[in-house]
């Protein structure tokens, strides 16, 4: 597996603190921010990981996912889902929609690279 992240996220703290930590780590991190075309940037950037937000404006993270798994070309992309709220229906309707981990903000670096390296197999 490669080591190319798109992060899909619309909190500009978020994202460079995210873009900081994997950056270090050798990852390659590409951003995009907008929930509704969000899955087209997926199957363009053809991403070896992809990390979502729950509340994007647009598209939820929720309907994204949905779309990455119901997709032959995507439907087995590692997806780790950030969200703010960490409430038990976010995880289980993550959950039911077949996200590979789910994390609740704040969070901290260690976790996130650990998370990441863990999805990537590295």
């Amino acid at each position: 597996m490669g080591r190319n992240v798109l992060l899909i996220e619309d909190e500009p703290n978020i994202i460079e603190a995210i873009r900081f930590i994997l950056s270090r780590d050798g990852w390659s991190v590409q951003t995009h921010s907008d929930g509704r075309n969000a899955f087209d940037a997926v199957r363009t950037r053809k991403p070896d990981l992809v990390i979502l937000d729950v509340m994007l404006p647009g598209r939820s993270g929720f309907e994204i996912l949905h779309d990455i798994r119901a997709d032959a070309e995507t439907q087995t992309l590692p997806v780790l889902m950030l969200t703010a709220k960490g409430q038990t229906k976010d995880r289980e309707m993550a959950t039911k929609l077949g996200v590979d981990r789910f994390m609740s903000k704040p969070f901290s670096n260690a976790d996130v690279l650990a998370a990441v390296r863990e999805l990537a197999g590295s």
